[in-house]
This record gives structure tokens, C-alpha cells and sequence, in this order.
């Protein structure tokens, strides 16, 4: 049987998943990579790491499975979005480490621009706000503050990309006429590129004093680029490139406007398709690129944005030591009934959607002598569901589009009380699918189509199916009792940082 390969590289591992026709795993591997914090805000990583175990788990999840080159017949790559590399076209050396998509040494930068044009300047441009997140900010702090780079970008020698440009460069030959590509999704998480002409924007370089020689060309989402030449898959083309929320949003099989997804990883990510139609924000969400396959027109989707969740859980274990492994929140949290009146808004990097604070940081609120591990175990769940329930409002009022329920992925999605608190407070059902991996599979999916693996959108619609339905059960009374508690407490990390 012939298979689809996605590499999916997230913030804290890269994974290889091998698919069927029907949607299923035949074969997974995967592989974590260092969390490297240089000082309080900076967040990097080391693409040569990121790219060596991104050849590891191609292997494993070939020798799992038991897999030839050949019975792979396309691969896709998803991969987390902003995080900016500058590496030598000649020699395949990264300049620097790369600066992930959370890190916030840019926040002068932010600051500077807001003074001079309002933090919205670039927004009917872009569909983004200035903030810390986008990748042109960091690429522009890269060429400032790393010796050499500029020059050698001047020269045609230093080349820039999100994760998916550095991996399929390197795939697909590397300094030996590897492709410098990039897909619509990641470069509308630049803040360089234009929403309607799908190009790179010359006022945009202009302002951010970028040299346009560095950027990838953009290609659709869905087409055949190019084969791997790497020994790991000689000879599959590379078909597929979406950044992983908008891979999530393909493989939850949202294509139709007004269809929403949510993914819970070290982030949440909240996306609603709005079709080919660009819709501005009034209320704080982003407007990016959802998908465009081969020739077709471009889609477009709303998102909600939230820094820290599945990450914050990870705190509570790393740096205090409360829990032992991520999993054990859940009982830990259990040993409570409720959050014992204490909040905890995780804005360790600034707060995202719908606020676009980057001043305001992390806040434990309402701690009496009562509160204990569990209510802040329960809290650090909880904020969570409440971080989405903003997103959700914002983009109700939006789209004006009620929610009528909410598809959910994700690694958190496991956990049964976070959903069912996700559910009384939205007030919907949510909705997880059999296959949780939906970030993957929306860059099998990707590169399938390319391929003529699956031959259309209603292929992908048969191999979606409900694993579980969370359906609320609270009072509004008691919910909307929460909820002022939690918006008391956001309020309190505002303005922290000076």
C-alpha cells in the first residue's frame, strides 16, 4: 500500500507520522529538542538540532513501519509558525540560534513602531497587529544585532525562513540548490507579505529595512516542489506546507466558512475558516491565510492566538516541581472540586488575542490560606478554557457567527476535565475527532491532494469521525460567576512590565 509522510515540527519535538488512505497512523516517531532561555523573554532554538532530529524521526518512523522510500508517495511539512532562522546559502550555517515565536526581545521594536503609526499601522496590509510574534520584527532584530548577517544579506548569502523553509532547503539539497520556499500560511505570519496580492510587500521591507534577496518564494500550500535528496526519503516529492494551526484547520476538515477548530498544544490556536473573502478584525483576533491548494483561490480565517497553555502546565512541573510528569495535572486537579477562588493568567510572554498586552505578565490572583496544589493545578487547567472562551466571544462578534459547537486537538484534549470545563464555559459542545493528530494530517492531506492520493475535500470529509462529545453542564449563574473572577484577574497583568 502506498502511504503519506507529514513531518510536523513543533515548539518543543519534531514528529514523523505516516498515514493510510483512510486518515489512520501507520507509523510515528518523535523527538524533543532544547528549550533555550538566554535571558528573561528570549525563547530560542537550535535549528542544526531541530534539523538532525527532523532526519532521525523520518528513519524511525520508516523502520517502524517497515517502509521503503518508494511506498511513501509524497511528504508534507507542518511546522510552528514565526519562528525565524538566518543561516549562510553557501555553507548551511545557521547565523544564529533561531528565535521562537515566543520570545519577546523584539518588544522595543514593537514599541518604537506603535509611536510612530499606532500598533494597527500594518494591520490592512498584513491582518496582524505589531507585537513580538511575527517573524519580520525578529529577522529585522537578527540583522541589527548579529555581526555579518546584514552584510552577507546584502551579498544574496543570507537567507531567511520560517522552520518549513529551513527543513525543505535542507531536504531538498541544501547548499547543493536546495529550495528556498515558503507556502502562503507561514508568510502571512511574517507581517511582510500582503493578504491580497500573496506577495511580498516592498513598503513593508521598506519599513522594516529588510532586503528582499533573504526572503523564499511563496508557493501555494498543496503542489509538487521538489524531491528529497536527503537519504532519509530519496526521491518523494515534497507536496504539502502549512503552518500547524492552519494544517489543523485542514485536517479537522473545516472548509467551509464558519467552521472552527481549536488545537491545544503549548499554545491554543482557535481558527475559523472565512473563505475567500478577507474579514478584518474589530476585535482583537488576527487575519491570516488559511490554505490555498495548487491554483485555487486563496482561503482565508480568523484566529485567535493564546501564548502559553499546554506550556504552563510544563511550568508547573519544571520550575516548581508540583507535578512530576505533565499528565498528572489532571489527578492532581481532581483532588478538588473547584479552583478554591484563585486564577492564574499564564501571560509569561505578554498576553496574544484577544488583549495584545505585551506588557502584562504571569499572575497567580485571589490566594487565600485555603488554596493548595490541587486548586492550583485546577487553576493552571482552567485558564486554559478560559483564555479560549475569549478567543471564542472575539470571534462570534466578528464573524457574526454563533458557534453552534467547537472541534478540538490537540495533546490537551486528552485531558476529560479541562474539556468538560471547556464545554460549561463556552457553552457548546466540543467535539474531539478519532484522530487527534490533526496537525500532521492536514500536511499529509496537503501533499496527498498534490499527488493525487486523495482526489478531493470530500476524500478528506469521509475519513473525519467523532471520538467524544463534551456537552455542558453548567448554570449560567455559576459560569458567569467564573468568568468575572477570571477577567478580574487578567486585568491584574496588565502593565507589569515597563
Amino acid at each position: 500500500m502506498p502511504y503519506v509522510a507529514a513531518i510536523d515540527q513543533g515548539t518543543t519535538s519534531t514528529r514523523c507520522i505516516v498515514f493510510d488512505r483512510q486518515g489512520k497512523i501507520v507509523s510515528l516517531a518523535q523527538k524533543e529538542h532544547q528549550q533555550i532561555y538566554p535571558q528573561p523573554g528570549w525563547v530560542e532554538h537550535n535549528p542544526e538540532e531541530i534539523w538532525h532530529n527532523t532526519q532521525e524521526v523520518i528513519a524511525l518512523a520508516r523502520i517502524e513501519a517497515q517502509l521503503q522510500a518508494h511506498d511513501i508517495v509524497a511528504v508534507g511539512i507542518t511546522n510552528q509558525r514565526e519562528t525565524t532562522v538566518v543561516w549562510n546559502r553557501r555553507t548551511g550555517k545557521p547565523y544564529y540560534n533561531a528565535l521562537v515565536w515566543q520570545d519577546t526581545r523584539t518588544d522595543a521594536l514593537v514599541a518604537q513602531y506603535e509611536r510612530e503609526g499606532g500598533q494597527d499601522r500594518f494591520r490592512e496590509a498584513t491582518g496582524l497587529p505589531l507585537a513580538t510574534y511575527f517573524s519580520g520584527l525578529k529577522l529585522k532584530w537578527i540583522l541589527d544585532n548579529v555581526p555579518g548577517v546584514r552584510e552577507d544579506a546584502e551579498r544574496g548569502l543570507a537567507i531567511f525562513g520560517n522552520i518549513d523553509t529551513y527543513i525543505i532547503w535542507h531536504l531538498t539539497g541544501g547548499h547543493y540548490n536546495g529550495l528556498h520556499i515558503t507556502d502562503v500560511t507561514n508568510a502571512s505570519r511574517t507581517q511582510l507579505m500582503n493578504l491580497k496580492t500573496l506577495e511580498w510587500d516592498d513598503d513593508l521591507l521598506q519599513a522594516f529595512d529588510i532586503p528582499r534577496a533573504m526572503l523564499p518564494q511563496i508557493r501555494s500550500s498543496s503542489e509538487v516542489y521538489g524531491k528529497v535528496t536527503s537519504e532519509v526519503l530519496p526521491g518523494v516529492p515534497v507536496a504539502g506546507i502549512l503552518g500547524d494551526q492552519q494544517a489543523a484547520l485542514v485536517g479537522q476538515t473545516c472548509y467551509e466558512p464558519g467552521q472552527a477548530k481549536n488545537t491545544y498544544g503549548t499554545g491554543c490556536f482557535l481558527l475559523m475558516n472565512t473563505g475567500t473573502e478577507i474579514r478584518q478584525s474589530t476585535c482583537g483576533l488576527l487575519t491570516t491565510v488559511a490554505y490555498r491548494f495548487q491554483d485555487q483561490p486563496a482561503h482565508y480565517a480568523l484566529e485567535g492566538s493564546v501564548a502559553i497553555t499546554g506550556a504552563l502546565v510544563q511550568w508547573l512541573r519544571d520550575n516548581l516541581g508540583i507535578i512530576e510528569n505533565s499528565a498528572d495535572i489532571e489527578s492532581l486537579a481532581a483532588t478538588v472540586s473547584d479552583n478554591g477562588g484563585a486564577y492564574f493568567v499564564p501571560a509569561f510572554s505578554g498576553l496574544y488575542a484577544p488583549y495584545w498586552k505585551s506588557d502584562a505578565r504571569g499572575v497567580i490572583a485571589g490566594l487565600t490560606r485555603f488554596v493548595n496544589k490541587g486548586h492550583l493545578a485546577r487553576a493552571v487547567l482552567e485558564a486554559t478554557a478560559y483564555q479560549t472562551l475569549d478567543v471564542v466571544k472575539a470571534m462570534e462578534q466578528d464573524a457574526g457567527i454563533h458557534l453552534n459547537s467547537l472541534r478540538v486537538d490537540g495533546g490537551m484534549t486528552v485531558n476529560e476535565l479541562l474539556m468538560q470545563f471547556q464545554a460549561n464555559l463556552v457553552d457548546v459542545p466540543v467535539v474531539r475527532p478519532l484522530i487527534t493528530e490533526t496537525t500532521a494530517l492536514g500536511a499529509a492531506y496537503a501533499a496527498g491532494l498534490a499527488v493525487g492520493f486523495w482526489s478531493s475535500f470530500d476524500d478528506l470529509r469521509q475519513n473525519w469521525a467523532v471520538a467524544k462529545t463534551w456537552e455542558p453542564s453548567m448554570g449560567s449563574e455559576d459560569r458567569n460567576q467564573l468568568i468575572r473572577g477570571w477577567q478580574k484577574a487578567v486585568e491584574r497583568s496588565f502593565g507589569w512590565a515597563e
